[in-house]
């Protein structure tokens, strides 16, 4: 641990901390240096003095969700990485507002056991995030989504802590959300409440194994990767073209910077190999990949995957 995160900061607070914790086995890439601490809160009370204490000592903080969409620098980063992974932030709670078709997801809640538990209750709504791992905070942060819609498309409302360590609810008609972005403030999203519709378990579970045939079908679902590396760009027309065309196009497919290699199976997939990897070489070949699609077609790519480490985050 350095000296700018001290263990006073959460000392006296309901949570598990590690100092110098391994990222790397969090995330899906599986690669990536340590954090300073990493920090999982028991409850709200204990995150929202947290998140007070690291604001008055500016202290950077940043959450964890999955580890889907995440490469760590190989040097790890500064500062506190919060884990909502307390069963306080994984609940689901039905019935909200008296209504069956309405629910609360915390934070830490997975998405993909989610939306099998909502298909055994024949709600629908949702099912248009089967296939995409992440955690209710970052699927909402990120306005998660793909081919058959996003998460943004049942939001009701949405709860932030404020770095401040206040709560704040944002309902649906303050937020939009379009393509891989929300104007949801900064901050930790506690919960969403979700619009459902009643449906049948059948119904449910026939459109879940159609959008997952079809991701298994187009992606390569067993590599050791983050998903897609870039959005897809929009052009000036205002249509949106694939990222993963343009960088097939450009004969990027197999292009490989040491450990980490363009997909041959969906060029917008970098994958790494199981042992030895390095984030280092995913930057490195994420930079190139921009680079030369830019000189292929004029059109600058927009990383779709965090990058956290002051090394790789330009």
């Amino acid at each position: 641990m350095t000296v700018a995160t001290p263990s006073s900061l959460y000392a006296d607070l309901q949570v598990d901390a590690i100092p110098d914790a391994q990222l790397a086995p969090l995330t899906w890439y599986g690669i990536g240096g340590k954090a300073d601490v990493l920090i999982s809160p028991h409850d709200v009370a204990s995150l929202s003095m947290l998140m007070r204490r690291c604001h008055r000592d500016q202290i950077p903080v940043r959450v964890l969700g999955s580890g889907a969409n995440l490469l760590v620098s190989d040097s790890g980063v500064d500062g506190v990485v919060i884990r909502l992974n307390a069963p306080a932030f994984k609940c689901v709670e039905y019935n909200q507002y008296g209504r069956v078709e309405a629910l609360r997801a915390w934070g830490g809640a997975a998405t993909e056991q989610l939306i099998t538990e909502l298909a055994r209750r024949g709600l629908a709504g949702l099912e248009q995030m089967a296939g995409i791992p992440s955690s209710i905070g970052g699927a909402l942060r990120m306005n998660a989504g793909g081919k058959f819609g996003s998460i943004g498309d049942a939001v009701h409302s949405v709860n932030v802590l404020q770095h401040d360590g206040s709560e704040r609810i944002y309902l649906r008609e303050s937020l939009s959300f379009d393509y891989r972005h929300t104007n949801i403030p900064e901050g930790i999203i506690l919960w969403g409440v979700f619009e459902l519709k009643e449906s049948t378990t059948l119904e449910v579970r026939a459109r879940l194994k159609e959008y997952y045939n079809y991701k298994k079908t187009t992606q390569p679902m067993s590599d050791y990767s983050s998903g897609c590396m870039f959005k897809n760009p929009l052009l000036h027309d205002g249509t949106r073209v694939s990222a993963g065309k343009l960088i097939d196009i450009a004969g990027l497919k197999g292009l490989r910077v040491g450990s980490a290699w363009v997909s041959p199976v969906h060029g917008n997939f970098i994958s790494v190999e199981k042992t030895g990897a390095r984030a280092s070489d995913v930057a490195a070949l994420v930079e190139e990949i921009t680079t030369r699609v830019f000189d292929a077609h004029g059109i600058t790519l927009e990383r779709e995957v965090v990058f956290w480490g002051t090394d790789i985050e330009s």
